[in-house]
Protein backbone atom coordinates (compact mmCIF):
# COMPACT_ATOMS: atom_id res chain seq x y z
CA UNK A 1 0.00 0.00 0.00
CA UNK A 2 2.96 2.48 0.97
CA UNK A 3 4.65 1.59 -2.37
CA UNK A 4 1.68 2.47 -4.27
CA UNK A 5 0.67 5.36 -2.87
CA UNK A 6 4.46 6.47 -3.27
CA UNK A 7 4.16 6.04 -6.87
CA UNK A 8 0.70 7.63 -6.93
CA UNK A 9 2.19 10.58 -4.97
CA UNK A 10 5.46 10.89 -7.54
CA UNK A 11 2.89 10.93 -10.12
CA UNK A 12 1.09 13.83 -9.03
CA UNK A 13 3.93 15.51 -8.34
CA UNK A 14 5.71 15.29 -12.54
CA UNK A 15 1.99 15.75 -13.76
CA UNK A 16 1.96 18.93 -12.44
CA UNK A 17 5.57 20.09 -12.51
CA UNK A 18 5.01 19.74 -16.23
CA UNK A 19 2.99 22.90 -16.20
CA UNK A 20 4.45 24.78 -13.88
CA UNK A 21 6.73 27.74 -14.52
CA UNK A 22 10.63 26.66 -14.99
CA UNK A 23 11.23 29.33 -12.03
CA UNK A 24 15.02 30.42 -11.74
CA UNK A 25 15.63 29.58 -15.14
CA UNK A 26 12.82 31.82 -16.68
CA UNK A 27 13.41 34.17 -14.64
CA UNK A 28 17.09 34.80 -14.74
CA UNK A 29 16.58 35.32 -18.74
CA UNK A 30 14.72 38.41 -18.05
CA UNK A 31 12.01 40.19 -20.56
CA UNK A 32 11.41 41.47 -23.95
CA UNK A 33 9.73 44.84 -25.24
CA UNK A 34 7.78 44.36 -28.69
CA UNK A 35 9.54 47.44 -30.25
CA UNK A 36 8.09 47.34 -33.95
CA UNK A 37 4.77 48.28 -34.14
CA UNK A 38 3.14 44.65 -34.79
CA UNK A 39 5.07 41.42 -34.49
CA UNK A 40 4.09 37.85 -34.89
CA UNK A 41 4.05 35.69 -32.29
CA UNK A 42 4.58 31.86 -33.46
CA UNK A 43 4.58 28.62 -32.36
CA UNK A 44 7.92 27.63 -32.81
CA UNK A 45 11.55 29.16 -34.07
CA UNK A 46 11.21 29.50 -37.38
CA UNK A 47 8.62 31.08 -39.99
CA UNK A 48 7.39 27.91 -40.96
CA UNK A 49 5.33 27.49 -37.38
CA UNK A 50 1.80 28.52 -37.49
CA UNK A 51 0.75 32.24 -36.04
CA UNK A 52 0.04 32.44 -31.98
CA UNK A 53 -1.12 36.00 -32.11
CA UNK A 54 0.27 39.42 -32.74
CA UNK A 55 2.43 41.23 -30.14
CA UNK A 56 2.11 45.27 -30.32
CA UNK A 57 4.56 48.07 -29.61
CA UNK A 58 5.17 48.07 -26.51
CA UNK A 59 4.02 45.41 -25.08
CA UNK A 60 6.49 43.52 -22.34
CA UNK A 61 6.90 39.72 -22.11
CA UNK A 62 9.29 37.60 -19.96
CA UNK A 63 12.09 35.25 -21.66
CA UNK A 64 11.87 31.41 -21.39
CA UNK A 65 14.65 30.68 -23.34
CA UNK A 66 16.93 31.72 -26.54
CA UNK A 67 17.26 30.24 -29.89
CA UNK A 68 19.53 31.07 -32.49
CA UNK A 69 17.29 34.89 -34.18
CA UNK A 70 14.71 33.74 -32.33
CA UNK A 71 13.30 34.04 -28.27
CA UNK A 72 10.33 32.00 -26.60
CA UNK A 73 8.49 34.28 -24.64
CA UNK A 74 5.88 33.47 -21.61
CA UNK A 75 2.29 34.87 -23.25
CA UNK A 76 -0.20 33.13 -20.08
CA UNK A 77 0.17 30.05 -17.71
CA UNK A 78 1.38 27.40 -19.29
CA UNK A 79 1.83 28.84 -22.95
CA UNK A 80 4.37 30.47 -24.65
CA UNK A 81 5.76 31.80 -28.11
CA UNK A 82 8.27 32.43 -30.06
CA UNK A 83 9.40 36.39 -31.69
CA UNK A 84 12.33 36.91 -33.30
CA UNK A 85 15.35 38.74 -31.69
CA UNK A 86 15.47 41.89 -34.36
CA UNK A 87 12.09 42.89 -33.43
CA UNK A 88 12.30 43.25 -30.08
CA UNK A 89 14.64 45.28 -27.26
CA UNK A 90 15.79 43.30 -24.31
CA UNK A 91 14.47 45.28 -21.18
CA UNK A 92 17.83 45.79 -19.51
CA UNK A 93 19.16 46.78 -22.96
CA UNK A 94 16.60 49.40 -23.18
CA UNK A 95 17.45 50.40 -19.56
CA UNK A 96 21.04 50.78 -20.38
CA UNK A 97 20.43 52.64 -23.49
CA UNK A 98 18.24 55.34 -22.13
CA UNK A 99 20.66 55.74 -19.09
CA UNK A 100 23.52 56.15 -21.33
CA UNK A 101 21.04 58.57 -23.75
CA UNK A 102 20.41 60.69 -20.54
CA UNK A 103 24.28 60.78 -19.04
CA UNK A 104 25.54 61.83 -22.64
CA UNK A 105 21.98 64.73 -22.41
CA UNK A 106 22.52 66.06 -19.30
CA UNK A 107 21.77 69.69 -20.84
CA UNK A 108 18.33 69.72 -22.18
CA UNK A 109 18.69 73.56 -22.79
CA UNK A 110 20.52 75.56 -25.64
CA UNK A 111 21.68 79.35 -26.67
CA UNK A 112 22.40 79.87 -30.30
CA UNK A 113 25.61 81.25 -31.17
CA UNK A 114 25.13 82.96 -34.04
CA UNK A 115 22.31 85.53 -36.04
CA UNK A 116 19.58 83.90 -38.64
CA UNK A 117 20.55 80.31 -37.50
CA UNK A 118 18.47 77.86 -39.65
CA UNK A 119 16.10 75.23 -38.03
CA UNK A 120 15.18 72.87 -40.26
CA UNK A 121 12.17 69.97 -40.44
CA UNK A 122 15.03 67.29 -40.11
CA UNK A 123 18.81 66.35 -39.53
CA UNK A 124 20.89 67.48 -42.60
CA UNK A 125 20.81 70.20 -45.30
CA UNK A 126 18.27 68.51 -47.46
CA UNK A 127 15.49 69.21 -45.41
CA UNK A 128 13.35 72.49 -45.76
CA UNK A 129 13.86 75.14 -43.46
CA UNK A 130 11.30 75.50 -40.88
CA UNK A 131 12.45 78.39 -39.08
CA UNK A 132 14.95 80.60 -37.72
CA UNK A 133 16.90 81.72 -34.45
CA UNK A 134 18.88 84.77 -33.29
CA UNK A 135 21.91 84.68 -31.41
CA UNK A 136 21.13 84.32 -27.42
CA UNK A 137 18.13 82.75 -28.17
CA UNK A 138 17.00 79.77 -26.19
CA UNK A 139 15.88 76.40 -26.93
CA UNK A 140 14.91 73.34 -25.59
CA UNK A 141 16.67 69.92 -26.68
CA UNK A 142 14.60 66.87 -27.49
CA UNK A 143 16.88 64.50 -28.52
CA UNK A 144 20.23 64.85 -30.60
CA UNK A 145 22.75 62.57 -33.10
CA UNK A 146 26.67 63.56 -32.79
CA UNK A 147 25.90 66.38 -35.81
CA UNK A 148 22.06 67.53 -35.07
CA UNK A 149 20.21 68.75 -32.18
CA UNK A 150 16.19 68.38 -32.33
CA UNK A 151 14.92 71.32 -30.79
CA UNK A 152 11.49 72.71 -29.73
CA UNK A 153 10.82 76.62 -29.85
CA UNK A 154 8.48 78.90 -30.51
CA UNK A 155 7.27 78.19 -34.14
CA UNK A 156 8.00 74.24 -32.46
CA UNK A 157 10.13 71.31 -33.48
CA UNK A 158 13.48 71.46 -35.78
CA UNK A 159 16.33 70.43 -35.93
CA UNK A 160 19.93 72.16 -35.80
CA UNK A 161 23.80 71.88 -36.33
CA UNK A 162 25.27 70.99 -33.18
CA UNK A 163 28.12 73.74 -34.04
CA UNK A 164 25.81 76.39 -33.88
CA UNK A 165 24.14 75.75 -30.45
CA UNK A 166 25.95 76.27 -26.82
CA UNK A 167 24.45 74.18 -24.09
CA UNK A 168 23.33 76.22 -21.17
CA UNK A 169 23.63 73.68 -18.29
CA UNK A 170 26.77 72.16 -19.18
CA UNK A 171 27.86 75.77 -19.18
CA UNK A 172 30.32 75.73 -16.40
CA UNK A 173 31.94 72.05 -17.92
CA UNK A 174 32.25 73.82 -20.93
CA UNK A 175 33.81 77.24 -19.92
CA UNK A 176 36.48 74.66 -18.45
CA UNK A 177 36.78 72.98 -21.53
CA UNK A 178 36.99 76.64 -23.66
CA UNK A 179 39.69 77.22 -20.82
CA UNK A 180 42.08 74.40 -21.37
CA UNK A 181 41.44 75.02 -25.37
CA UNK A 182 42.64 78.49 -24.86
CA UNK A 183 45.55 77.57 -22.87
CA UNK A 184 46.66 75.20 -25.02
CA UNK A 185 49.57 74.63 -27.54
CA UNK A 186 49.08 73.19 -31.26
CA UNK A 187 51.75 69.87 -31.68
CA UNK A 188 53.30 67.96 -34.96
CA UNK A 189 54.33 64.48 -34.59
CA UNK A 190 57.74 64.14 -36.13
CA UNK A 191 57.77 60.09 -35.90
CA UNK A 192 56.78 57.65 -38.65
CA UNK A 193 53.77 56.24 -36.49
CA UNK A 194 52.66 57.34 -33.53
CA UNK A 195 50.42 55.25 -30.76
CA UNK A 196 47.71 57.30 -28.82
CA UNK A 197 46.73 55.42 -25.76
CA UNK A 198 43.90 55.70 -23.01
CA UNK A 199 46.54 57.07 -20.30
CA UNK A 200 49.45 58.52 -19.85
CA UNK A 201 51.87 54.84 -19.93
CA UNK A 202 53.49 52.59 -22.50
CA UNK A 203 51.12 49.63 -20.97
CA UNK A 204 47.99 51.55 -21.50
CA UNK A 205 45.59 50.72 -24.32
CA UNK A 206 46.35 51.77 -27.91
CA UNK A 207 43.27 54.04 -28.88
CA UNK A 208 44.21 55.24 -32.06
CA UNK A 209 47.53 56.02 -34.25
CA UNK A 210 48.96 59.40 -36.06
CA UNK A 211 51.30 59.60 -38.93
CA UNK A 212 53.94 62.21 -39.32
CA UNK A 213 53.05 65.78 -39.68
CA UNK A 214 50.00 65.41 -38.49
CA UNK A 215 48.61 68.63 -36.20
CA UNK A 216 47.50 68.00 -32.34
CA UNK A 217 45.90 70.23 -29.98
CA UNK A 218 47.63 69.44 -26.96
CA UNK A 219 46.12 70.01 -23.27
CA UNK A 220 48.12 69.00 -20.60
CA UNK A 221 51.38 67.36 -20.10
CA UNK A 222 52.05 64.58 -17.41
CA UNK A 223 56.01 63.64 -16.86
CA UNK A 224 56.77 63.02 -20.22
CA UNK A 225 53.23 62.35 -21.86
CA UNK A 226 51.07 65.03 -23.60
CA UNK A 227 47.34 64.51 -23.32
CA UNK A 228 46.16 65.62 -27.18
CA UNK A 229 43.19 66.16 -29.08
CA UNK A 230 42.82 65.12 -32.98
CA UNK A 231 39.58 64.33 -35.06
CA UNK A 232 37.32 62.44 -32.37
CA UNK A 233 40.62 61.07 -30.69
CA UNK A 234 41.18 62.41 -27.18
CA UNK A 235 44.25 60.38 -25.23
CA UNK A 236 47.72 60.41 -24.19
CA UNK A 237 51.18 60.39 -26.62
CA UNK A 238 54.69 60.29 -25.89
CA UNK A 239 55.64 63.74 -25.50
CA UNK A 240 59.18 63.06 -27.41
CA UNK A 241 57.25 62.31 -30.61
CA UNK A 242 55.33 65.85 -30.65
CA UNK A 243 56.73 69.09 -31.85
CA UNK A 244 55.07 71.84 -29.94
CA UNK A 245 54.10 75.17 -32.03
CA UNK A 246 52.50 78.04 -30.11
CA UNK A 247 49.31 80.04 -31.91
CA UNK A 248 51.23 83.29 -32.55
CA UNK A 249 51.72 84.83 -35.10
CA UNK A 250 55.47 83.59 -35.04
CA UNK A 251 54.52 80.22 -36.35
CA UNK A 252 52.79 81.27 -39.87
CA UNK A 253 54.01 78.79 -42.41
CA UNK A 254 57.02 80.46 -44.76
CA UNK A 255 55.25 78.79 -47.52
CA UNK A 256 51.89 79.31 -48.26
CA UNK A 257 49.06 77.09 -49.67
CA UNK A 258 47.85 77.89 -53.27
CA UNK A 259 44.42 77.46 -52.58
CA UNK A 260 41.85 79.80 -51.31
CA UNK A 261 38.61 78.72 -48.98
CA UNK A 262 35.35 80.74 -49.84
CA UNK A 263 33.04 80.39 -46.22
CA UNK A 264 29.76 78.89 -47.78
CA UNK A 265 28.46 78.82 -44.30
CA UNK A 266 26.14 82.18 -42.69
CA UNK A 267 28.54 81.89 -40.08
CA UNK A 268 31.70 79.55 -39.47
CA UNK A 269 33.68 79.53 -35.96
CA UNK A 270 37.25 79.62 -36.03
CA UNK A 271 38.81 77.29 -33.36
CA UNK A 272 42.06 76.79 -31.78
CA UNK A 273 43.13 73.14 -33.29
CA UNK A 274 41.53 71.81 -36.02
CA UNK A 275 38.79 69.88 -34.11
CA UNK A 276 35.79 70.56 -32.95
CA UNK A 277 36.96 70.17 -29.25
CA UNK A 278 39.31 73.26 -29.80
CA UNK A 279 38.08 76.22 -28.22
CA UNK A 280 36.48 79.17 -30.64
CA UNK A 281 38.43 82.25 -30.58
CA UNK A 282 36.34 84.08 -33.76
CA UNK A 283 33.85 83.71 -36.56
CA UNK A 284 33.90 84.62 -40.33
CA UNK A 285 30.61 85.03 -42.67
CA UNK A 286 29.81 83.82 -45.92
CA UNK A 287 31.55 84.73 -48.80
CA UNK A 288 34.64 86.07 -46.79
CA UNK A 289 37.28 84.09 -48.52
CA UNK A 290 41.26 83.60 -46.99
CA UNK A 291 44.54 81.81 -48.29
CA UNK A 292 44.76 78.46 -47.18
CA UNK A 293 48.06 78.01 -44.91
CA UNK A 294 47.57 74.37 -43.63
CA UNK A 295 45.15 71.70 -43.92
CA UNK A 296 44.75 68.71 -41.46
CA UNK A 297 41.81 65.96 -41.19
CA UNK A 298 39.60 68.11 -43.00
CA UNK A 299 40.72 71.02 -41.28
CA UNK A 300 41.74 74.64 -42.55
CA UNK A 301 44.13 76.83 -40.81
CA UNK A 302 43.73 80.58 -41.89
CA UNK A 303 44.61 84.27 -40.73
CA UNK A 304 41.31 85.01 -40.08
CA UNK A 305 42.79 88.82 -39.57
CA UNK A 306 46.19 90.25 -39.13
CA UNK A 307 48.31 88.36 -37.20
CA UNK A 308 45.81 85.96 -36.00
CA UNK A 309 45.32 82.33 -37.18
CA UNK A 310 43.02 79.84 -36.72
CA UNK A 311 41.45 76.59 -38.01
CA UNK A 312 37.98 76.24 -39.41
CA UNK A 313 36.15 72.82 -40.85
CA UNK A 314 37.16 72.13 -44.54
CA UNK A 315 33.44 71.42 -45.42
CA UNK A 316 32.51 75.05 -44.96
CA UNK A 317 34.74 75.87 -47.39
CA UNK A 318 34.76 76.48 -51.24
CA UNK A 319 38.43 75.87 -52.54
CA UNK A 320 40.06 77.98 -55.91
CA UNK A 321 43.61 79.72 -56.68
CA UNK A 322 41.80 83.12 -56.70
CA UNK A 323 42.78 86.00 -54.88
CA UNK A 324 41.15 86.03 -51.59
CA UNK A 325 38.46 88.68 -50.70
CA UNK A 326 37.83 89.24 -46.75
CA UNK A 327 34.96 91.07 -47.69
CA UNK A 328 31.76 90.24 -49.76
CA UNK A 329 31.94 86.97 -52.37
CA UNK A 330 32.64 88.55 -55.31
CA UNK A 331 30.69 86.60 -57.57
CA UNK A 332 32.85 84.68 -58.93
CA UNK A 333 32.81 81.95 -61.92
CA UNK A 334 31.21 78.82 -60.94
CA UNK A 335 32.24 75.81 -61.96
CA UNK A 336 31.58 71.74 -61.71
CA UNK A 337 33.79 68.98 -61.70
CA UNK A 338 32.56 65.43 -63.13
CA UNK A 339 32.87 62.72 -60.24
CA UNK A 340 32.50 59.16 -62.37
CA UNK A 341 33.73 58.25 -66.02
CA UNK A 342 30.76 58.07 -68.74
CA UNK A 343 28.03 60.73 -67.03
CA UNK A 344 25.38 61.44 -69.07
CA UNK A 345 25.20 65.40 -70.18
CA UNK A 346 21.07 65.77 -71.31
CA UNK A 347 19.53 68.25 -73.61
CA UNK A 348 17.12 69.27 -70.67
CA UNK A 349 17.12 69.07 -66.86
CA UNK A 350 15.52 65.70 -66.84
CA UNK A 351 16.50 61.92 -66.80
CA UNK A 352 14.31 61.29 -69.47
CA UNK A 353 15.94 63.52 -72.11
CA UNK A 354 18.38 62.42 -74.65
CA UNK A 355 22.20 62.50 -74.11
CA UNK A 356 24.12 64.58 -76.09
CA UNK A 357 27.47 63.67 -74.62
CA UNK A 358 29.11 61.94 -72.00
CA UNK A 359 31.89 62.72 -70.14
CA UNK A 360 34.31 61.45 -67.77
CA UNK A 361 35.34 62.10 -64.28
CA UNK A 362 37.44 64.90 -63.56
CA UNK A 363 36.15 66.86 -66.29
CA UNK A 364 35.42 70.50 -65.46
CA UNK A 365 32.48 73.06 -67.02
CA UNK A 366 31.53 76.45 -66.51
CA UNK A 367 27.93 76.67 -64.68
CA UNK A 368 25.54 78.80 -67.16
CA UNK A 369 22.54 78.69 -64.94
CA UNK A 370 20.47 76.52 -62.34
CA UNK A 371 17.46 74.52 -62.99
CA UNK A 372 15.74 72.57 -60.72
CA UNK A 373 18.19 69.97 -59.22
CA UNK A 374 20.28 70.62 -62.43
CA UNK A 375 23.42 72.54 -63.79
CA UNK A 376 23.29 74.35 -67.13
CA UNK A 377 27.18 74.33 -68.28
CA UNK A 378 28.56 75.28 -71.40
CA UNK A 379 30.40 72.34 -72.99
CA UNK A 380 33.89 72.15 -74.90
CA UNK A 381 32.11 72.63 -78.49
CA UNK A 382 30.55 75.51 -77.30
CA UNK A 383 27.32 74.48 -77.16
CA UNK A 384 25.32 73.88 -73.38
CA UNK A 385 23.49 70.85 -71.79
CA UNK A 386 22.45 69.87 -68.36
CA UNK A 387 24.27 67.73 -65.78
CA UNK A 388 22.44 66.24 -62.50
CA UNK A 389 23.32 68.27 -59.65
CA UNK A 390 23.57 65.17 -57.54
CA UNK A 391 26.63 63.73 -59.41
CA UNK A 392 28.99 66.43 -59.26
CA UNK A 393 31.39 69.04 -57.34
CA UNK A 394 31.24 72.67 -57.59
CA UNK A 395 33.48 75.81 -57.09
CA UNK A 396 32.87 78.83 -57.15
CA UNK A 397 30.61 81.78 -55.14
CA UNK A 398 27.36 80.45 -56.64
CA UNK A 399 25.13 78.13 -53.90
CA UNK A 400 25.10 74.94 -54.32
CA UNK A 401 22.35 73.08 -54.98
CA UNK A 402 19.83 72.00 -52.21
CA UNK A 403 17.83 68.94 -53.28
CA UNK A 404 14.02 70.15 -52.26
CA UNK A 405 10.69 67.93 -51.79
CA UNK A 406 13.02 64.70 -50.55
CA UNK A 407 10.71 64.25 -47.81
CA UNK A 408 7.41 64.37 -50.24
CA UNK A 409 9.55 61.13 -51.95
CA UNK A 410 10.43 59.39 -49.10
CA UNK A 411 7.31 59.61 -47.12
CA UNK A 412 6.08 55.94 -45.83
CA UNK A 413 8.58 53.90 -47.68
CA UNK A 414 9.81 50.71 -46.16
CA UNK A 415 13.66 51.05 -45.85
CA UNK A 416 15.42 48.26 -44.23
CA UNK A 417 19.02 49.69 -42.95
CA UNK A 418 21.31 46.87 -42.41
CA UNK A 419 24.85 47.91 -40.27
CA UNK A 420 27.09 45.29 -41.17
CA UNK A 421 29.26 42.84 -38.60
CA UNK A 422 28.01 43.42 -35.25
CA UNK A 423 28.67 41.10 -32.10
CA UNK A 424 31.68 38.97 -32.02
CA UNK A 425 31.76 39.78 -36.15
CA UNK A 426 34.14 42.79 -36.21
CA UNK A 427 33.97 42.52 -39.61
CA UNK A 428 37.67 44.51 -40.77
CA UNK A 429 39.80 46.20 -38.16
CA UNK A 430 41.02 49.62 -39.66
CA UNK A 431 45.16 50.71 -40.06
CA UNK A 432 44.68 51.80 -36.70
CA UNK A 433 42.20 50.13 -35.18
CA UNK A 434 38.87 51.06 -36.09
CA UNK A 435 36.02 48.45 -35.54
CA UNK A 436 34.22 47.80 -39.29
CA UNK A 437 31.08 47.10 -37.21
CA UNK A 438 31.24 50.17 -35.06
CA UNK A 439 31.08 52.42 -37.80
CA UNK A 440 28.37 50.65 -39.81
CA UNK A 441 25.99 51.50 -37.09
CA UNK A 442 27.14 55.06 -36.88
CA UNK A 443 26.72 55.73 -40.09
CA UNK A 444 22.94 53.81 -39.86
CA UNK A 445 21.93 55.52 -36.87
CA UNK A 446 22.66 58.96 -38.54
CA UNK A 447 20.83 57.48 -41.73
CA UNK A 448 17.85 56.48 -39.77
CA UNK A 449 17.38 59.58 -37.79
CA UNK A 450 17.28 61.35 -41.54
CA UNK A 451 14.86 59.53 -42.90
CA UNK A 452 12.78 58.86 -39.77
CA UNK A 453 12.28 62.89 -40.13
CA UNK A 454 11.45 62.03 -43.13
CA UNK A 455 8.68 60.03 -42.79
CA UNK A 456 9.54 57.14 -44.10
CA UNK A 457 9.41 54.00 -42.18
CA UNK A 458 12.66 52.52 -41.33
CA UNK A 459 13.81 49.11 -39.06
CA UNK A 460 17.77 48.43 -38.47
CA UNK A 461 18.71 45.22 -38.66
CA UNK A 462 20.69 45.85 -35.49
CA UNK A 463 20.38 48.94 -33.08
CA UNK A 464 23.25 47.48 -31.21
CA UNK A 465 26.28 45.60 -30.85
CA UNK A 466 24.76 42.11 -31.53
CA UNK A 467 25.45 39.19 -33.77
CA UNK A 468 22.58 38.88 -36.36
CA UNK A 469 22.64 35.94 -38.68
CA UNK A 470 22.45 37.22 -42.93
CA UNK A 471 19.52 35.06 -43.29
CA UNK A 472 17.83 36.82 -40.43
CA UNK A 473 18.71 40.62 -42.14
CA UNK A 474 17.55 39.37 -45.33
CA UNK A 475 14.22 37.85 -43.60
CA UNK A 476 13.55 41.45 -42.18
CA UNK A 477 13.21 42.77 -45.39
CA UNK A 478 10.47 40.10 -46.84
CA UNK A 479 8.50 40.26 -43.63
CA UNK A 480 8.38 44.12 -44.06
CA UNK A 481 8.48 44.18 -47.98
CA UNK A 482 10.89 46.94 -48.30
CA UNK A 483 10.90 49.00 -50.57
CA UNK A 484 14.34 49.46 -50.17
CA UNK A 485 17.69 47.36 -48.31
CA UNK A 486 20.77 49.01 -48.04
CA UNK A 487 23.64 47.19 -46.24
CA UNK A 488 26.19 49.44 -45.70
CA UNK A 489 30.03 48.36 -44.83
CA UNK A 490 33.66 49.25 -45.30
CA UNK A 491 36.79 47.83 -47.12
CA UNK A 492 39.64 46.70 -46.69
CA UNK A 493 43.07 45.46 -48.97
CA UNK A 494 46.62 44.14 -48.06
CA UNK A 495 47.34 46.89 -50.35
CA UNK A 496 46.83 49.52 -47.96
CA UNK A 497 47.07 52.46 -50.52
CA UNK A 498 43.84 51.26 -52.19
CA UNK A 499 41.19 53.56 -51.62
CA UNK A 500 37.09 54.48 -52.73
CA UNK A 501 33.80 53.99 -52.78
CA UNK A 502 32.22 50.68 -54.42
CA UNK A 503 28.23 50.09 -54.95
CA UNK A 504 27.54 46.73 -55.26
CA UNK A 505 23.81 44.68 -56.67
CA UNK A 506 23.48 40.72 -57.82
CA UNK A 507 19.51 41.02 -59.50
CA UNK A 508 18.76 43.30 -62.18
CA UNK A 509 15.74 44.64 -60.33
CA UNK A 510 18.37 45.84 -57.69
CA UNK A 511 20.69 47.74 -60.30
CA UNK A 512 19.00 50.78 -60.43
CA UNK A 513 18.82 51.32 -56.95
CA UNK A 514 22.00 50.63 -56.66
CA UNK A 515 23.24 53.16 -59.13
CA UNK A 516 21.10 55.92 -57.55
CA UNK A 517 22.41 55.70 -54.31
CA UNK A 518 25.91 54.93 -54.88
CA UNK A 519 26.11 57.96 -57.10
CA UNK A 520 24.71 60.36 -54.87
CA UNK A 521 26.75 58.81 -51.74
CA UNK A 522 29.96 59.49 -53.73
CA UNK A 523 29.33 62.58 -55.25
CA UNK A 524 28.16 63.78 -51.81
CA UNK A 525 31.43 62.53 -50.02
CA UNK A 526 34.26 62.61 -52.60
CA UNK A 527 35.94 59.59 -52.28
CA UNK A 528 37.29 58.01 -55.32
CA UNK A 529 34.82 56.43 -57.77
CA UNK A 530 34.94 52.29 -57.73
CA UNK A 531 32.04 52.25 -59.17
CA UNK A 532 28.74 49.95 -59.15
CA UNK A 533 29.47 46.06 -59.68
CA UNK A 534 28.09 42.86 -59.62
CA UNK A 535 28.49 41.36 -56.41
CA UNK A 536 27.86 37.91 -55.29
CA UNK A 537 26.74 38.52 -51.30
CA UNK A 538 23.95 36.66 -49.69
CA UNK A 539 21.97 39.66 -48.25
CA UNK A 540 21.76 41.15 -51.97
CA UNK A 541 21.74 37.52 -53.60
CA UNK A 542 18.95 35.98 -51.11
CA UNK A 543 17.05 39.68 -50.59
CA UNK A 544 13.93 39.39 -53.02
CA UNK A 545 13.26 43.26 -52.15
CA UNK A 546 15.15 45.55 -54.16
CA UNK A 547 18.44 46.07 -52.11
CA UNK A 548 22.12 47.20 -52.53
CA UNK A 549 25.38 47.03 -50.95
CA UNK A 550 27.56 50.05 -50.50
CA UNK A 551 31.30 49.91 -49.59
CA UNK A 552 31.72 53.47 -47.76
CA UNK A 553 35.81 53.42 -48.19
CA UNK A 554 38.74 51.66 -47.31
CA UNK A 555 39.65 51.42 -43.08
CA UNK A 556 43.08 49.22 -44.60
CA UNK A 557 43.95 52.56 -45.81
CA UNK A 558 45.28 54.50 -42.99
CA UNK A 559 44.84 58.56 -44.34
CA UNK A 560 41.23 57.25 -46.05
CA UNK A 561 40.35 55.75 -42.04
CA UNK A 562 40.54 59.00 -40.79
CA UNK A 563 38.50 60.69 -42.85
CA UNK A 564 35.84 57.53 -42.84
CA UNK A 565 36.19 57.97 -38.64
CA UNK A 566 35.14 62.00 -38.85
CA UNK A 567 32.24 63.42 -38.13
CA UNK A 568 32.11 65.61 -41.47
CA UNK A 569 32.05 62.34 -43.28
CA UNK A 570 29.55 60.78 -41.76
CA UNK A 571 27.23 63.43 -42.31
CA UNK A 572 28.33 63.70 -45.27
CA UNK A 573 27.88 60.04 -46.47
CA UNK A 574 24.46 59.63 -44.35
CA UNK A 575 23.10 62.60 -46.80
CA UNK A 576 24.16 61.25 -49.72
CA UNK A 577 22.58 57.90 -48.77
CA UNK A 578 19.56 59.72 -47.68
CA UNK A 579 19.69 62.14 -51.09
CA UNK A 580 20.62 59.05 -53.00
CA UNK A 581 17.05 57.31 -51.86
CA UNK A 582 15.12 60.37 -52.67
CA UNK A 583 15.85 60.61 -55.99
CA UNK A 584 15.64 56.73 -56.78
CA UNK A 585 12.37 57.07 -55.28
CA UNK A 586 11.27 59.93 -57.33
CA UNK A 587 12.45 58.46 -60.62
CA UNK A 588 11.00 54.63 -59.86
Amino acid sequence: MTKKFSLLLLSFILFFGAFLPQGKSSAASGSIIISSETVNVRGGPGLSYPLVKVANRGEKYSIVKEKDDWIEIQLSFGKTGWVVNWLVTKENEQKTANAASSSESKSTVAIANTDQLRVRSGPGTSFRIVGFLNKGQEVSVLDQNENWYKITSTFGEGWVAKEFLDSRTGQTENKSAATSSKESNTGVVNGDTLNVRKESSSSSTIIGKLTKGTNVTIYTKQNKWYEIGFGNIRGWVSSEFVDIQSGSAEDKPAESSSFIGTVTANSLSIRSGASLNAGIIGSVTKGQSFTILDESNNWAKIEYKTGSFGWVAGWYLDKSTEKPNTGTSSGKETTITILQDGTNIRKQANVQSDVVQRVNEGDTFSVISVKNDWYEIKLKNGKTGFVAGWIVSTNGSAPRIEKSGAEGYLKNKTIVLDPGHGGGDNGTTGANGTLEKELTLRTARLLFDKLTAAGADVYLTRNNDSYVTLPSRVSLAAINRADAFISLHYDSNLDRSVRGMTGYYYHSYQKSLADTIYSSTVGQTNLKNRGVRFGDFHVIRENSQKATLIELGYLSNPEEEMTLKSGAFQENAASGLYDGLARFFKEN
